[in-house]
């Protein structure tokens, strides 16, 4: 029987959750598994690793730390941005929790979520949304290609 090695090209369905069982994330929602190759980072390394040494059907339940899937919260990654750096009139579409969008002095896109909004400015977390959580993901390879 063929197992994933670094190298092949896998299919994987896999349902992700929180710790309180609330779905973040599930290829089955889409009704199409995710394909990339095992050893190109393409996935997070705790749900690559997972898959390694799995055969085709085979499913397992995997819970990885912060450090396996999107790191831990570093809070250097957060930043004060005066009011001023947002369009005029765009007052009331700042709302704590929700993200903003723009680009980096190289031209790269950026996203960050409001954390707070007061006189001094708005506080921006660049942190990925899911840094700092647990998160357990149910995968099923579906497919093994060389």
């Amino acid at each position: 029987m063929t197992t994933a090695i670094s190298g092949n090209t896998v299919s994987v369905h896999y349902v992700g959750t929180f710790d309180d069982g609330e779905i973040f994330d599930s290829s089955r929602t889409r009704g199409e598994p995710i394909t990339f190759q095992l050893g190109s980072n393409q996935v997070v390394p705790g749900f690559e690793s997972a898959i390694l040494g799995m055969s085709e059907g085979e499913t397992k339940s995997v819970t990885l730390e912060p450090e396996d899937a999107y790191g831990p919260i570093q809070e250097d990654m957060t930043t004060l941005a005066p009011l001023s750096a947002f369009p005029e009139g765009s007052g009331a579409d700042l709302v704590v929790g929700s993200a903003v969008y723009g680009t980096n002095q190289n031209g790269e896109q950026m996203t960050a979520i409001i954390k707070e909004i007061d006189e001094s400015g708005v506080t921006l977390d660049f942190n990925h949304p899911l840094a700092g959580k647990s998160l357990t993901f149910k995968i099923e390879l579906v497919n093994i290609q060389s």
